[in-house]
């Protein structure tokens, strides 16, 4: 299958302050704050939900093409991509602005001060996924996944237009969606990915409820957490997956990018749903188990050693010859 994901392209700077942001506030000016953290450490990582799952989609072998849009500053970022199988030749770039960046100081108690400049990710409007099909030679599946706002509208309806199966993917964009951009974005979906709570939060925006949304989209994807994942169909018994056992929770940042860029991955071997979903939550957990969203290795002895252990053995015979 040749699978294109669109969605956000950014890095994050992530700082540590020692102190307690609360020591430095005074309560009567509040108003005319005016302040400046000597921090410990910075830390800067790859991110962007587009680039995340692609990043765990090429680390399966499955080539994924990635659609978004970067600045100039996007080389190095590129390159890594472009070492670990994505293909990045649809990205645009943009002539004036920056790749998108999330800055952060987390002080002691772990209150957080951020700011997230857009930049160059409001030029993914401009791009023409007949483009991206015409130089690969078609699309079996987009996922649309949290990007500028009109980009994520664009590209559903040209897949509606084109006959593109498509899946819906809100996640970070959900907040500033009204209902009737959430059913624009959903109606049609092959399949509709969100968390527990997003799942709640498109049914209250939307108005319609679980049953109307299901019988709009053909599969419904919910993310349980450390429970594992579910998958519905109409008509068809709900395909429940659990987690395998985490070695270790050091950051969850990415986590849900990896279930989908491991989901994405067995439904391009063709290895059927329940199968499907099992690699995604193998993935998630290597994820949860790392520091940041694209640190993580794929050895794949170790990979398949923990998927039968949880799976089983038939299980991780279906998956194993798959893995690039």
């Amino acid at each position: 299958m040749r699978i294109a994901v669109t969605g956000s392209i950014a890095t994050d700077h992530l700082m540590t302050f020692p102190g307690r942001f609360a020591d430095q506030l005074v309560a009567d000016q509040l108003h005319t704050v005016s302040l400046s953290f000597l921090v410990d450490n910075l830390d800067v990582r790859r991110g962007g939900v587009g680039a995340n799952i692609c990043f765990g989609m090429g680390q399966l072998g499955t080539r994924p093409i990635l659609v978004g849009a970067a600045g100039s500053d996007f080389h190095e970022y590129r390159a890594w991509l472009d070492r670990h199988g994505v293909d990045t030749d649809s990205v645009r770039i943009s002539e004036v602005l920056h790749t998108a960046r999330f800055v952060c100081t987390t002080d002691a108690d772990h209150n957080q001060i951020g700011s997230f400049y857009t930049g160059a990710m409001s030029e993914a409007r401009l791009i023409e996924l007949k483009a991206v099909a015409d130089r690969v030679g078609g699309l079996d599946l987009v996922l649309i996944g949290a990007d500028d706002p009109e980009a994520m509208l664009r590209h559903t309806e040209e897949c509606r237009t084109r006959g593109i199966p498509f899946a819906a993917d809100f996640s970070q964009q959900i907040a500033r969606m009204d209902g009737e951009e959430i059913r624009t974005l959903l109606d049609g979906a092959t399949y509709l990915f969100s968390n527990e709570y997003e799942k709640g939060l498109i049914e209250n925006k939307t108005g319609w409820t679980d049953e109307e949304i299901l019988g709009r989209v053909g599969h419904r994807v919910t993310t349980l957490g450390a429970r594992g994942v579910r998958i519905e169909r109409v008509g068809e018994p709900a395909v429940e997956v659990a987690c395998p056992e985490e070695e270790a929770k050091v950051d969850p940042t990415g986590v849900g990018d990896a279930f989908r860029a491991g989901f994405l991955s067995g439904l391009s071997w063709d290895v059927g749903l329940e199968r499907a979903a099992q690699v995604g939550c193998m993935l998630a957990t290597l994820v949860i188990e790392t520091l940041g969203t694209q640190e993580y290795t794929l050895r794949r002895a170790h990979f398949m050693e923990r998927f039968a252990k949880t799976y089983g053995d038939e299980a991780a015979a279906e998956v194993r010859s798959r893995i690039g």
